[in-house]
């Protein structure tokens, strides 16, 4: 194959949520260091609103794209790529039609119920590739029963990833620093994710501001909160708090790993801060994520509590405490990997038969 193939990403977009975005974009950012000759398209939800912000060619659809068999189908006869991505996405028609087109697929999974789903006879069939991005200890192996049907089709089992996201780069985190007025591991990072995410009637987002402001009063530690591009609301002046309305995934993972420690929902980013070891409050913001904390938690690798005022505030106090600290650090040291990217672009390089041209 040349060093120009195609890819289509299909992610998961609402109005609410950011990860499969946000995944999808580190991977087309790694693809195009690597390939730079390489076409990278989208398909996303007009309703989203990160869309519009999207640095790729987007295709735009009335919903997720999940629920729009037909124009992803369309487009994916119109344009012809090479490899399609399904993060937490698409239909079994949608799989299917991809491969009959001649695209190598991966599918994306995130949780049990999803990666079951994407073990499925019809599905595995026609899936070259499928990731799960979380590590083995949050999610668990698959059963007995799947093992043999995977065999039986003589499909590969899924290949666990783990948390995807781009390294550090030093002078990017350098710049960012100067550019905030920040010290190397000296202050907090906060993130509710996408800033959509309601808790009751209370947008999550401006809960952890909140906390942000409440402890630099304590401690007279700054602060940097993300509110997120899906936060709906103008951006308030806090106290001791640097606000960012949205940053590139490169440029959180880059605060994230300057940061002395984190106050994080229970996304990807609280992965991506335990495999940068970074010490990490989680606090779920949606229904799917309190499992992964509960594990996390248990393994040592992380704090947690509720989305209350009072109680963040004593968590991030006991976060700063060099105890604290020193514990969560001898458990990430363990369990600690970053090369879940690593792991995805081998597994590009073997579908598209792109080893040594890059």
């Amino acid at each position: 194959m040349s060093v120009a193939p195609k890819f289509l990403f299909v992610p998961v977009s609402c109005e609410e949520g950011i990860g499969e975005y946000m995944r999808s974009t580190i991977v087309a950012d790694e693809i195009m260091q690597r390939w730079p000759q390489a076409q990278v398209e989208f398909v996303l939800n007009s309703r989203a609103p990160y869309a519009k912000h999207c640095p790729y060619p987007t295709h735009l659809v009335n919903d997720t794209p999940t629920k729009r068999v037909k124009e992803v189908n369309q487009l994916v006869s119109q344009l012809k790529p090479d490899l399609v991505i399904f993060d937490a996405a698409g239909r079994k028609a949608q799989l299917k039609h991809a491969n009959r087109s001649g695209a190598k697929v991966v599918f994306i999974s995130q949780h049990k119920r999803k990666r079951a789903r994407g073990m499925k006879l019809e599905r595995a069939l026609v899936t070259d590739s499928h990731w799960v991005v979380q590590p083995e200890f949050v999610i668990g192996d698959i059963s007995r029963f799947e093992r043999f049907k995977l065999n039986l089709i003589n499909r590969a089992e899924p290949i666990f990833t783990g948390s995807i996201f781009a390294r550090p780069d030093s002078a990017l985190q350098h710049a960012l620093q100067q550019e905030y007025g920040l010290e190397p591991k000296g202050y907090l990072l906060y993130s509710a994710g996408s800033g959509g995410h309601y808790v009751g009637s209370t947008l999550a987002a401006e809960r952890f501001a909140q906390v942000a402001q409440a402890c630099y009063r304590e401690t007279g530690i700054p602060s940097v909160m993300v509110f997120g591009p899906n936060y709906p609301k103008a951006l308030r002046r806090l106290e001791g708090v640097v606000a960012i309305e949205r940053l590139s995934s490169l440029e959180f993972i880059n605060l994230l790993d300057g940061a002395a420690g984190a106050v994080l929902s229970g996304g990807d980013t609280l992965l991506q801060a335990i495999a940068l070891k970074v010490p990490t409050l989680a606090v779920a913001v949606s229904k799917d994520q309190p499992k992964r904390i509960e594990r996390c938690v248990k393994r040592g690798l992380a704090l947690s509590c509720d989305l209350e005022l009072d109680a963040m505030c004593a968590q991030v106090q006991r976060l700063l405490e060099p105890q604290t600290t020193q514990e969560l650090a001898a458990k990430m040291d363990r369990e600690a990997e970053a090369k879940g990217l690593d792991i995805c672009m081998a597994e590009i390089e073997r579908l598209l038969g792109l080893v040594g041209e890059r």
